[in-house]
């Protein structure tokens, strides 16, 4: 294969462009399923670089496929913002009222073309394809793309988050589950509304409602393990007419988070059998209704093997750090996962005054972590191009 030459000294040459682009799709972010804009610019700049891409690919994804049609390793960024009103006074803040990259996808996705950029110049004996997402704050793009076919032929499939907990300049590794499964919440108790001086007359869904909330939380800790967490966040209730009048009807709406596979594939009916439980123990019905938006991000350890040696090459051991605990968040690149090995690596964003959250509007990540997310993708991928060139054809 023939190999880049002083690929970090290229990088450093276009490097200002890349921070450019960052900006102009910072301040023209686009919603889940609305990434039209943003879909046509990565399009744009790849097929000036000779990538071959496909458009439309789970509605808004783009798909950009480079080297020969042999057995190929993919990398995956996102490109969605979320509806948040920045805060940040940048003078490339969000031109869009409410829309912003409080996530930092506008930095993943220039992080792709940037591997893009650089790869471009490889003669390569495998293919790589480079998945730009739509919709994954939805924690549905992924799915999307999957039912197209956008992962197929891939052997391997890497991807990447911001992290504001690390210091720019450094990642975060961890082999094993990184992330939560999740799903949506809905329960309906349905109740006998009545008079608010007669509370004995009817059967009051909001009194009930309090008791599913507690009641849920009290039968985590009572019969479930407590060495395999799951976390019950409701984030909405509506119910009642009039502060006499007692509530017929409540609805709750809330999420649900577990990082054991297994025991996430029986919570629903253990959260319908228990709220339904509680719901009868005092005269009322519950509606319950579970949706799950994705499983866990689970890193295979060989590959987390091969990012870690990577990344300690393009930055020093000492910056390649180790997560200790996996996170309740969830992520759709896990919907990849269910037919391709994978990882994940955090990627810090934090200055020396830190980094506001995620999902918040003063979130002002460092693009120092560019050309370090660049860098790390540029050269896990080469490696792991070089490691599968090597093998016999038969195992090829």
């Amino acid at each position: 294969m023939k190999r880049i030459l002083n690929w970090t000294e290229r990088l450093e040459g276009f490097l200002d462009d890349l921070i450019e682009l960052r900006r102009h799709l910072h301040a023209h972010p686009e919603l889940s399923g609305e990434e039209y804009q943003t879909a046509a610019l990565v399009a744009g700049e790849l097929r000036k670089i000779g990538w071959r891409v496909k458009e439309g690919v789970g509605r808004t994804g783009v798909v950009a496929d480079l080297g020969t049609d042999r057995p190929c390793i993919g990398l995956r960024v996102d490109m969605d913002a979320l509806p948040v009103e920045e805060q940040t006074g940048l003078a490339y803040t969000s031109k869009r009222q409410g829309v912003m990259h409080a996530c930092g996808h506008d930095l993943h996705t220039t992080i792709g073309i940037g591997v893009a950029r650089l790869l471009a110049d490889e003669e390569l004996p495998v293919g790589v394809r480079i998945i730009f997402q739509p919709a994954e704050e939805l924690a549905q793009g992924a799915g999307w793309m999957r039912d197209e076919g956008a992962h197929l032929g891939l052997e391997a499939l890497f991807g990447v988050h911001v992290f504001p907990e690390l210091p720019v300049g450094s990642i975060g590794i961890r082999s094993g589950t990184l992330t939560a499964a999740a799903g949506e919440l809905e329960i309906q108790i349905l109740g006998e509304g009545g008079h608010g001086a007669r509370p004995h007359d009817s059967v009051d869904a909001i009194w009930i409602a309090a008791r599913v909330i507690t009641g849920l939380q009290e039968a985590i800790s009572r019969r479930l393990d407590a060495l395999e967490p799951v976390v019950v966040s409701f984030g909405k209730i509506d119910g009642g007419s009039a502060f006499n009048v007692i509530a017929d009807r409540v609805r709750l709406i809330g999420t649900v988070r577990c990082l054991d596979n297994t025991l996430n594939k029986h919570l629903p009916a253990w959260i319908e059998e228990t709220v339904k439980g509680i719901c009868s123990s005092f005269g009322a019905k519950a509606l319950v209704k579970y949706r799950s938006i994705a499983p866990p991000v689970v890193n295979d350890p060989e590959l987390i093997d091969l990012l870690k040696r990577s990344a300690s090459s393009q930055l020093g051991t000492e910056k390649v750090l180790w997560l200790a605990k996996p996170s309740l968040g969830a992520e759709d690149f896990a919907e990849f996962l269910q037919d391709v090995p994978g990882a994940m690596f955090r990627l810090g964003v934090a200055d020396t005054d830190g980094c506001a959250p995620l999902h918040s509007g003063k979130f002002c990540p460092s693009e120092d972590c560019l050309a370090v997310g660049i860098k790390v993708f540029t050269a896990t991928l080469l490696e792991w191009i070089n490691k599968r060139s090597e093998l016999p054809l038969e195992h090829q």
